[in-house]
């Protein structure tokens, strides 16, 4: 089993479709500022690596960087905080996105029955709610459709604290690409979009992890 970095992650999944941000690579701190500029002020960095799966449980995400000296400092501690186990890193800079809705979606390969798509809400309430919905890969849209409507916290999908419903049409689109890629590569066998974060009503894919399988 191998874990792919972020970037990696994330490289393997836009294809099909799943929504993510532009983001930049950089090897260096200098470079790392050179890339927030150019994608516009606030930015997260985090240190990306094969082996660094929990980067926040360790640390490894600094949020809402106003300023080149602001990344340069947080880029530096990241990159002295990476160990020998950690093997070769780079640093992920990305625009910051504030959402007040989270949610997970996912793809596992279970052992009896196959790939099966998740959905279920995300963030902080995750744990505590454990509202989750999952369906056998392949899924139709009228399945997506249906994992939507069949999760316990509807009230998030609506208006919600001066925000748009959430896209309903857009989350489908990301519950299909996961089951695509179910389909169109047999190696990938779990991939985990926590969280999806809901930006003016649209989903929007912060982190990824994909686990592949291959000789």
């Amino acid at each position: 089993m191998t874990t792919l970095s972020e970037s990696q992650s994330k490289a393997l999944l836009a294809p099909y479709g799943v929504p993510f941000l532009t983001e930049r690579i950089a090897a260096d701190a200098d470079g790392a500022a050179v890339a927030a500029r150019e994608l516009g002020f606030p930015v997260v960095v985090k240190l990306c690596g094969d082996t660094i799966a929990h980067k926040t449980e360790r640390g490894l995400v600094r949020l809402g960087l106003r300023t080149e000296g602001d990344t340069i400092a947080a880029s530096r501690a990241l990159l002295d905080a990476a160990t020998e186990a950690d093997g070769p890193v780079e640093l992920l800079i990305a625009p910051m996105v504030s959402a007040t809705r989270e949610f997970i979606v996912g793809m596992v390969v279970d052992p009896q029955f196959g790939p099966t798509v998740l959905l279920g809400v995300g963030g902080v309430l995750a744990e505590a709610v454990a509202d989750v919905v999952v369906r056998l890969a392949p899924i139709s849209v009228v399945d997506a459709e249906e994992m939507i409507d069949s999760l316990a916290s509807q009230a998030l999908l609506g208006p919600f604290r001066g925000e748009p419903p959430v896209d309903r049409a857009a989350l489908v689109g990301v519950l299909m690409a996961l089951s695509a890629v179910a389909v169109a590569d047999p190696s990938v066998v779990s991939v985990d979009l926590n969280p999806i974060m809901i930006a003016d009503g649209r989903p929007i894919a912060v982190d990824a992890l994909v686990e592949v399988e291959r000789p």
